[in-house]
């Protein structure tokens, strides 16, 4: 039960995150989330977008997961897109933003620890 409620807690995230990039990029909130310019946004507005559209992806993969019938394959999807999260949240750790260990990589690897003791 708690891991089902933190994947899709995961989930939830990256609708949010979808969400944010591909619909508030360069607005003031947007702007904010991400720390960047309103020029350096406008520049870079269709590349957010598609970032957005793969934060989705995961968003339904983890969303398939909690609904697939199957238990055992239920668990076997939410392992794939839990880890293709926290990998996504190291590289983007490393490379744009530190915080995205944090805000993205600890719920997911939470979610993982505890779809692995299920």
């Amino acid at each position: 039960m708690i891991s089902a409620i933190l994947v899709g807690i995961v989930a939830l995230e990256h609708l949010y995150i979808l969400y944010l990039e591909m619909f508030l990029w360069t607005t003031p909130k947007g702007l904010k989330a991400f720390g960047t310019t309103k020029e350096i946004a406008e520049a870079s507005k269709s590349l957010a977008a598609n970032q957005g559209l793969y934060n989705g992806f995961l968003a339904a993969g983890l969303i398939w997961s909690l609904l697939y019938p199957d238990a055992a394959v239920a668990r076997q999807l939410q392992l794939f897109f839990l880890v293709c999260v926290l990998i996504a949240a190291i590289f983007g750790g490393m490379t744009a933003k530190k915080s995205i260990l944090l805000v993205q990589g600890l719920p997911a690897l939470a979610a993982l620890l505890f779809v692995l003791m299920s």
